[in-house]
């Protein structure tokens, strides 16, 4: 088993709001997370700093061993919690009334692979050389070509693509999807928007395929999405399964 995961500013924005972690508990389970922040005065970065730092906190303490249905109640659990803390912060730093973030998170254990996501941030696994998009993006365009009012490549090019419907920070009440993952998978990538909006789903499937390490893997992904423009903060995180029943 493998990780590694890379955070970056980009070229345009002059400082970077996107949070990420992988960590491990006793139990050789994993969690995956990434939070890209939105609102002014530095207010983004501290809402995706408080969604990581109480998840990566909460899985050292709380999370061991625990069933399926256990753990995507522990899901919605701590999306509701970090909801809460994002609110509870806003209410004694005035200036960062406003401020939300994304979510995207994997857990990865020997009997199932959960993802969580609120936002536009991305999950995707690799199966048989195919990368696959888990997730599904809560923005304003993808409800439209849900609806059959845009295509695919008119929601792309649309000018409000970035108009979230979800986020964390946005409402007292929060819903987080959650998807239950084919135990066949060979890897595991999160991403915010800063690298999807930059590269496609088969751009950065060439790149995973590539004969490099992980590392040199996930900053090749950083490195195209900063020579198409950079326009965003750039994270990645990735994790090769072992396939021999480990996690």
């Amino acid at each position: 088993m493998e990780s590694f995961y890379l955070t970056d500013a980009g070229k345009v924005r002059d400082h970077n709001e996107d949070s990420v972690i992988i960590t491990k508990n006793e139990a050789g389970e994993y969690l995956m997370a990434i939070a890209d922040g939105m609102g002014g005065h530095s207010a983004g970065e501290v809402a995706s700093s408080i969604a990581i730092s109480h998840l990566g906190k909460h899985f050292k303490e709380t999370f061991l061993n625990m069933s399926k249905i256990d753990a995507v109640n522990w899901i919605r659990d701590c999306v509701n919690e970090i909801n809460s803390l994002i609110f509870q912060h806003e209410k004694t730093h005035p200036e960062s009334k406003g401020m939300g973030t994304t979510l995207v998170m994997a857990i990865i254990t020997k009997e199932y692979i959960l993802f969580g996501n609120i936002g536009d941030s991305s999950g995707f696994v690799m199966k048989e050389d195919k990368l696959h998009k888990v997730t599904y993006d809560h923005t304003l365009v993808n409800l439209l070509v849900s609806a059959g009012e845009l295509t695919k490549e008119e929601a792309s090019v649309h000018p409000k693509k970035n108009v979230l419907m979800k986020a964390l920070g946005a409402s007292l009440k929060v819903d987080v999807d959650i998807f239950d993952c084919d135990m066949s998978v060979s890897e595991i990538l999160l991403s915010s928007d800063g690298l999807t909006n930059m590269l496609d789903k088969d751009q950065i499937e060439k790149v995973l395929l590539e004969d490099m390490t992980i590392e040199e893997k996930v900053s090749r992904l950083i490195q195209k999405a900063n020579n198409r423009g950079g326009t965003d903060n750039i994270s990645v995180a990735y994790l090769i399964r072992d396939m021999e029943g480990e996690v």
